[in-house]
């Protein structure tokens, strides 16, 4: 019998995508909500299609994601990076098309934690000679 749900992970800083694909006609959810009333307006919404265009697989699935931490715009990299996994459960296949376009590789930047006795990451507390 195959699989008629295909399951990833994506993330982006400290945000994280839970990504479910089925089988469908191209619906997508966002914590219960479309990605217009997510995400407000069109704020990068054109990035969460491009894995689906690469693929020749738009409105092949349905995708129901919840996103957790970070701000909207890594949420948004986070959810392309899930679905961009979840269709190579879909089809190894999709591998060279994917890697290419670098949908697959994580973004590894984090925010620098604050070293102890100084202000922020890089930044020191004024010097005072007297």
């Amino acid at each position: 019998m195959a699989q008629d749900r295909f399951y990833a992970t994506g993330k982006r800083k400290s945000a994280i995508a839970k990504v479910w694909l089925t089988p469908g006609t191209g619906k997508i959810l966002v914590n219960k909500m479309t990605p217009e009333d997510y995400f407000g307006g069109t704020f990068k919404i054109h990035k969460i299609d491009k894995p689906f265009k690469l693929t020749d697989t738009f409105e092949s699935y349905d995708v129901m994601a919840t996103l957790l931490g970070g701000g909207k715009s890594a949420q948004v990299d986070a959810l392309t990076h899930g679905i961009s996994r979840a269709l190579l459960e879909v089809d190894s296949e999709n591998r060279g098309t994917l890697k290419k376009s670098g949908l697959l590789t994580r973004d590894p930047r984090m925010k620098e934690r604050k070293k102890y006795g100084q202000k922020g990451a890089r930044a020191k507390f004024q010097f005072s000679k007297r």
